[in-house]
């Protein structure tokens, strides 16, 4: 079984009707703190992650914003999962800059899968 043949239902705790109360607490002390969304004390913060996709910023030129952070940041919360697996999906991993930075960040050992190029 392929990581896009098997999904699971998620339950989330907000509703629409909700919107603009949860505009106000996003806009908090609480949830202006950048830190670890599994400790985080914002409503919003959602804690896990099963799939994360890094497909963005552009990346492909010297002087076009990189998509190191995304894959340091991807890494470090699937690590950091109590709780199952997450699975992180690199596009373009076949460029030098998202091909080094997923060897050192997402574990190179971790490697389940590998798509085309």
């Amino acid at each position: 079984m392929t990581l896009w043949e098997k999904s699971y239902h998620v339950e989330y705790d907000t509703k629409v009707h909700q919107a603009d109360q949860l505009i106000k607490i996003g806009m908090e002390e609480d949830c202006k703190v950048v830190s670890d969304p599994r400790f985080s004390k914002c409503q919003l913060a959602l804690k896990e992650w099963d799939l994360i996709m890094v497909d963005a910023p552009t990346g492909y030129h010297d002087n076009a914003p990189g998509r190191m952070s995304a894959i340091y940041t991807a890494g470090s919360m699937a690590r950091n999962r109590e709780e199952g697996e997450t699975n992180v999906f690199v596009h373009d991993v076949d460029r030098v800059v998202e091909d080094k930075f997923s060897k050192a960040f997402l574990c190179e050992g971790c490697l389940t899968e590998q798509e085309g190029r």
